[in-house]
Parts: structure tokens; sequence; C-alpha cells
């Protein structure tokens, strides 16, 4: 039999739409959602994506073939030399500085979630940091097509938070979210019964980590 990423995620169906359609992201999409909550998330995920980076770091080295390594450095240039630029303006716009950014402790959601990604890749091999990966990888893309699905998703100028879904809409993204499915699909369908049942646990971790990320953004902890 072989294995996909929709059976991953049919494995974990309840964590994965907690995730998906978390509060957090409701009211986003709604335009509710309170600006400092916002704003704290903002600022966590600036610290989540150096964290992000270096997880690509560590997938060039567990590497197994020259594909896999430009995929990987091809990952950490996009966030390293592109995506954290375009946070740290998207920042800007809500009044939040580099200077600021830079000087963030990290909430403990975050501490959890990016160092649980981290020890999963040192532990295991590629396929299991690109699993943990994955609810973020392939999640933020998926939310912004539920969002679009909703007649409750308020679009345009009346959402402060709509240029936060047309970025995870873009054509772009969505491109990376199917590549990445189209590589699990690949290295899933090469695994046994039992090898799926630990990337099952690994999946379903780091989705109930995601949802740990929203709540803390939700309810602005540290």
């Amino acid at each position: 039999m072989a294995f996909d990423f929709n059976q991953l995620q049919q494995a974990c169906q309840g964590e994965w739409d907690a995730y998906i359609q978390h509060d957090f992201v409701q009211q986003l999409g709604n335009g509710t959602l309170a600006e400092d909550a916002f704003r704290h998330y903002l600022k966590q995920d600036y610290l989540f994506l150096i964290q992000f980076g270096r997880a690509f770091a560590l997938a060039a080295y567990k590497s197994p073939t020259l594909d896999d390594l430009r995929q990987a450095k091809a990952g950490l240039e996009a966030i390293i030399g592109l995506e954290l630029g375009l946070h740290v303006e998207y920042c800007r716009q809500w009044g939040i500085s580099e200077a600021e950014l830079q000087a963030l402790p990290e909430a403990r959601a975050t501490l959890a979630y990016t160092r649980y990604v981290l020890d999963t890749g040192n532990r295991g091999d590629l396929l299991d940091l690109h699993v943990a990966l994955a609810p973020c990888l392939v999640g933020y893309g998926r939310i912004a097509q539920w969002l679009n699905s909703r007649s409750e998703t308020v679009r345009g100028e009346q959402n402060p938070y709509d240029p936060w879904i047309t970025m995870y809409e873009s054509e772009a993204f969505q491109a990376a979210t199917a590549a990445e499915v189209e590589w699990l699909n690949r290295e899933l369908a090469d695994v046994s019964p039992r090898r799926f049942e630990q990337l099952v646990r690994i999946f379903r971790d780091a989705t109930r980590l995601e949802i740990d990320f929203w709540d803390m953004g939700l309810n602005q902890r540290m």
C-alpha cells in the first residue's frame, strides 16, 4: 500500500481541522481579530521564521541527494533572503520596528514548536523533518483556501487582515505548497505501515503545536 499526504492528514483530521479552522483564523477572516493579538502573532512569527531558516539549513545537511540539497538551499534563501525582509516590512506597516523585532523574547509556544521541529530533524531523517514542517509549509496554503471557501470571510479594505490572506493565496505560495505535497507524496509512497505510524505521530504533534501557536497569538501569551 502506497501512502500519501492526504492519508497523513486524515490520520490527524481532528487536530488538522482545529488548526485550519482555529478561532484566530476565523476572526482574522472575519476582520474581527483584535489588532493587539495580530501584532503579537506577527512579532512571534518573525522569531519563528528565523528558526524555520535554521530548519532548512538542517534539511540541507540531512539531504541524501543533490536535488534534495538544492530544494533545501532554495527554501533557506527564500526565508532568509526574501520572506524575512517582507515580514519586517509588513510588521512596519503595523507599527512594529525592526529594532523591536530583534529585541523580542520568544514566547513559550514559539520555543516549543520550533525546537520540536529542530529536535525531530536532528533525531530523524529528512522525511521526519519535512513531516514536522508540513503543518506550516502546507497548512498556511490550506488555511487561505479554507478562508476563501467561507461566506463569512471579508475581503478587501473592510478587512485589515486581507493582505495576510492575499499573501498565502498567492500563486507563488500555492505553488510552493503543491510542490511540498508532491515531495511528501513521493517519499511517503515508499514507507512501511510501521514507519507511516511514526510519521503520523510527528505530524499530529506538530499540528498540535501549530494550534498552540494560534492560541498564543489569540490570547497574547508569552
